[in-house]
């Protein structure tokens, strides 16, 4: 099986969190706060238009002016979510520049944040030199006894967040593939049809739950001839894809560990494929992670272990470690692992 979503941490270990997350098969990225993250390059920069920031503590927020700067001049939306009070720092960072010459310029910036059981929502336009909207209020509709609530909603993907303690909320996030589509190429070459394009239409038909019995038209090339073809999708779904579960990841920063924050990161991080994790102290210094509102390696590794997840990555370790970072990774999968 191939998978969706390819994700890496943006800096290394021992530098500002961050991970991006490739939708493979598309141009479309999600980047995982924004912290510094020029080793990214414009290119990649340009795919995120969906920022999911855990708190705008410097070393996960600095990075927001890199992706304003590469994005200006260009007709896109960037979308960012977050927690209270992240509408009026974006707003602050734009109010930190002159935007005399960007009249003409398309880039907007939709920015929602979550409290309790409202959103809120403001629009940035350049052509209005990035002065806010009036915010809208929506309902948040929350059901999970877990505290986990929706951020993003699209037929393909969801990503789900939770509010844990940092002595502000600091958000965490569970990034879902809706269910795995995978292509038998050997089949459609005996059924001499092409690998291509058209097949991304095949899966997005499926994600927006389209019946059985929908036909559709795929435009095919072969050998730079073009061919229509029409299909049944039920038929076509039976014939030459194989659907399984969707690809999971969690992404969790900046909390202590204590038992509220354990059962809601379980919660979110249940059965991930990958749980990016912080781990900023070793056990030894559990007392000063816990005054600091940060984990331990050992205690990121119990978490995982709990939640079942496939792999576990810790990150975001403290300076005070430099040149231990083998033995933070090794205290968290020895936990991990059960050892």
């Amino acid at each position: 099986m191939n998978p969706s979503f390819s994700s890496y941490l943006v800096n290394d270990c021992f530098g500002d969190p961050g991970v991006y997350v490739e939708v493979r098969w598309s141009k479309r990225a999600l980047l995982f706060d924004l912290g510094h993250n020029d080793s990214l390059g414009s290119t990649r920069l340009l795919r995120a238009n969906d920022i999911f920031v855990s708190h705008t503590h410097m070393d996960h927020f600095i990075g927001f002016d890199a992706v304003v700067r590469v994005a200006l001049g260009r007709g896109k939306t960037l979308r960012l979510y977050g927690p209270p009070g992240l509408i009026d720092n974006v707003n602050g960072k734009l109010r930190g520049y002159t935007w005399n010459l960007v009249d003409g310029y398309p880039l907007t910036i939709e920015v929602r944040e979550f409290d309790r059981q409202e959103v809120r929502q403001a629009i940035f336009h350049a052509t209005d030199g990035f002065l806010p909207s009036t915010p809208t209020v929506h309902a948040l509709m929350m059901h999970s006894p877990t505290g986990l609530f929706p951020v993003l909603e699209d037929p393909m993907l969801t990503v789900k967040a939770v509010a844990l303690n940092h002595r502000i909320p600091s958000f965490a996030y569970a990034l879902e593939e809706r269910f795995h589509i995978n292509v038998n190429k050997q089949k459609l070459h005996e059924a001499g049809l092409p690998v291509g394009g058209w097949l991304k239409d095949v899966k997005q038909h499926l994600w927006e739950g389209k019946p059985d019995d929908f036909r559709f038209t795929a435009v095919l090339f072969d050998e730079h001839r073009r061919m229509e073809r029409e299909f049944v999708l039920g038929e076509f779904a039976r014939q030459f894809l194989t659907i399984t579960r969707g690809q999971k990841l969690a992404y969790v920063v900046d909390t202590r560990y204590d038992e509220d924050n354990e059962a809601k990161i379980v919660a979110l991080a249940k059965y991930a494929d990958v749980f990016y994790c912080e781990s900023p102290y070793l056990d030894i210094d559990a007392e000063k992670a816990r005054d600091r509102y940060h984990l331990t390696a050992r205690q990121a590794g119990m978490m995982a272990r709990k939640a079942g997840v496939r792999d576990l990555i810790v990150f975001h370790f403290s300076p005070r470690y430099t040149g231990q970072g083998d033995a933070i990774e090794q205290e968290a999968q020895d936990a991990f692992r059960g050892h």
